[in-house]
């Protein structure tokens, strides 16, 4: 944890100087992103609430998505980590919302994605979506790969507001 508080205090400072907040709803991660923004001592001031969204059953009751919200959107892409921050922002009035979802392995997702597959995404002041392929099939290699590319965007997103 020590690499990503690391990283994170720099995006700590810099929510906390510009009096910005943050929510999360992460899946593949499994809560990495939430710990690595609530271990800067002073979290509260900038980290609203988070949420792991692992099941159909979760996106329904944490996230409130109904069918319509859902049409023509699968999990693991893009369009659905948008949907995840802008939801979770929405829900904790936040300034900004961080999405992520994916297949961190060791096998494949059931709508083709290899193992290694992670859609993130922020909405805020600045909206962006990437993907990112990892070509491992190791679960927690992945799940810190993804958490350190989700906080390489919070920050560059930050800085660029």
């Amino acid at each position: 944890m020590n690499e990503l508080a690391a990283r994170t205090g720099g995006i700590a400072e810099r929510l906390k100087s510009s009096k910005q907040t943050i929510a999360v709803a992460e899946s593949s991660t499994g809560g990495l992103l939430s710990a690595a923004l609530l271990a800067v001592p002073g979290a509260s001031v900038y980290f609203l609430g988070g949420a792991v969204i692992y099941t159909a059953s979760s996106r329904t009751a944490l996230m409130g998505f109904t069918d319509a919200d859902l049409k023509g959107i699968r999990s693991s892409s893009e369009p659905y980590a948008l949907l995840l921050a802008r939801r979770i922002r929405e829900k904790h009035g936040a300034t900004w919302g961080l999405g992520e979802t994916g297949a961190a392995g060791p096998s494949g997702n059931r709508y083709g994605d290899a193992p290694g597959h992670t859609c993130i995404a922020i909405a805020g002041p600045v909206e962006r979506a990437i993907t990112l392929e990892t070509g491992s099939a190791g679960r927690e290699a992945n799940m810190w790969a993804f958490t350190r590319a989700a906080l390489e965007l919070l920050e560059a997103a930050v800085r660029e507001s």
